[in-house]
């Protein structure tokens, strides 16, 4: 299963569920559900077996840590609660990742809350303030890295992003003369 697989499992149950009770009707589909529900606490129980047995020991617990790093184990400890790291230091080490793209701008972002829905709240500071274009580059790569270290979360909200100027039917407007962003460009 490839990593863009990975990602469209949990899509693609819903869709079959919603095929079957389109098709059957909502009897078969309501069983279909349970099916899979059932099969999820089944995998569920085995997997909680498998990590309490790898906590027991040093070794295990760095088994357990390279096993975390495979984007398929990740999404199943994930999914039954089990990862050896929290959702918290799962997105911090995410957000190192692009901190220093951030710092290329002169920016930087901060964990305000993760709250009891499951949503992170960020606050960008100082990103190339004024350049939208910026502003919406940085916000997309700190959600799309965040997103694949936390899935469980159920949205990121960046505060402090420029939202693009738009015109009717809500299009973004293209600027009649290019704007230089203040921030200097590294040279490679």
């Amino acid at each position: 299963m490839t990593d863009r697989d990975i990602g469209q499992v949990g899509e693609r149950i819903e869709q079959l569920l919603g095929e079957l009770a389109a098709e059957a009707g909502s009897t078969v589909a309501d069983r279909a559900e349970d099916l899979v529900h059932t099969l999820l606490e089944f995998y569920g129980a085995g997997l909680t077996t498998i990590v309490s047995v790898l906590r027991e020991d040093v070794a295990g617990e760095v088994l357990l840590e390279r096993l975390a790093g495979d984007d398929h184990v990740r999404g199943l400890l994930v999914l039954h609660d089990l990862h050896p790291k929290s959702t918290l230091d799962r997105v911090t080490e995410a957000l190192n990742e692009v901190r220093p793209y951030l710092g290329s701008h002169s920016g930087d972002v901060d964990i305000v809350e993760i709250d009891a829905e499951g949503v992170l709240r960020l606050q960008l500071q100082g990103t190339c303030d004024g350049c939208p274009s910026s502003t919406v580059t940085a916000k997309m790569a700190i959600e799309r890295v965040v997103r694949e270290a936390a899935p469980e979360l159920t949205d990121v909200v960046v505060a402090g992003v420029v939202p693009e100027p738009t015109g009717p039917g809500g299009r973004p407007l293209l600027p009649l003369e290019a704007i230089e962003c203040p921030v200097p460009v590294e040279q490679a």
